[in-house]
């Protein structure tokens, strides 16, 4: 493809074609004129002498013959396995006996989407959303953390040292409301997911938004037992509630994403000698991925950016 400044451009071409053959200029000549080389005039000129004007413009650079070119049922192969088992070019290549990169060109060629865009169990591309406002849709779930002993656990101390006893301190559950549109996040860590408990918690988690300023019109939940009871019902107080699809947690990405994140970031980022100080430092970190801490999703900013006039944005 020309450049649309550059002296070549179909229209130069055309006109360097007919200096040579209609008007019978030199090539040397016709090159100097349209700087350029006579072997390039020579074949602008051979081209309009068979082509006529429609041989001006650009050709493309495949070749006629690849000879080298993986064979079609080859090909065959690869997207067969890539289509039933959801397999990426090394596990492919390995099965078939080809390099990765030649199974990689080939589903390129073919444009099927990468496995990151997939719901594996179906191998449909992901629909990706977002809400327009923040409050258009919040969604809810709940995470289980083990308990760590006081003294701190075997990240600590080493899997040697970790005690064989059958009850260990227990859980930790980690309830989480998050905005779709700007992922803001109110977060608690409570004794457990029953049904009071969660009713309770979205009680406050709406309170929370209610002073961003954030109207909540609907939530999202998995199929809970506390999200189907009639005290969540209650609490929820006319606001329409949406529940994903079984087993497709994928529904709910936008808040399990969250809890991977707080996984990797505050639960184990660092050995803590108690459960109470890691909870400790939780609210920190919270804080941190509300008003400070870019997402990906927000272009690197914060979910504060998204939420007019929230308190303690700056601090």
């Amino acid at each position: 493809m020309s450049h649309a400044n550059a002296t070549l451009t179909p229209r130069g071409r055309l006109l360097l074609a007919r200096c040579i053959v209609e008007q019978g200029w030199t090539l040397r000549r016709a090159a100097e004129r349209f700087q350029t080389s006579a072997t390039t005039a020579a074949r602008w000129a051979g081209r309009y002498r068979e082509l006529g004007a429609a041989g001006m413009v650009d050709r493309s650079s495949r070749p006629h013959r690849s000879p080298q070119r993986t064979p079609t049922r080859t090909e065959r192969r690869i997207i067969k396995v890539r289509i039933r088992r959801h397999w990426g070019p090394a596990r492919i290549g390995f099965l078939l006996g080809l390099h990765p990169s030649t199974v990689h060109r080939v589903l390129s060629r073919y444009r099927l989407a990468r496995l990151a865009w997939l719901d594996r169990p179906t191998g449909r591309v992901v629909r990706r959303y977002e809400h327009a406002a923040p409050g258009d849709l919040v969604h809810l779930d709940v995470k289980k953390l083990g308990r760590i002993p006081d003294g701190g656990g075997w990240r600590v101390h080493g899997r040697a040292a970790r005690p064989h006893i059958k009850r260990g301190p227990g859980y930790s559950f980690l309830h989480t409301a998050l905005d779709d549109h700007s992922r803001l996040a109110y977060s608690e860590l409570l004794a457990d997911e029953r049904k009071e408990t969660a009713a309770g918690f979205w009680t406050r988690a709406n309170a929370y938004f209610a002073g961003c300023g954030i109207t909540v019109h609907r939530v999202l939940t998995d199929n809970g037992a506390c999200y189907r009871s009639l005290p969540f019902r209650e609490a929820l107080a006319g606001i329409t509630h949406k529940r994903t699809r079984p087993y497709r947690p994928a529904t709910n990405g936008k808040v399990e994403r969250f809890h991977r994140t707080l996984l990797e970031e505050w639960a184990y980022a660092c050995s803590y000698a108690s459960n109470a100080e890691r909870e400790a430092a939780y609210e920190v970190w919270l804080h941190r991925y509300n008003h400070h801490r870019g997402h990906t999703a927000l272009g690197g900013h914060p979910p504060a950016s998204r939420v007019t006039n929230l308190s303690g944005q700056y601090s």
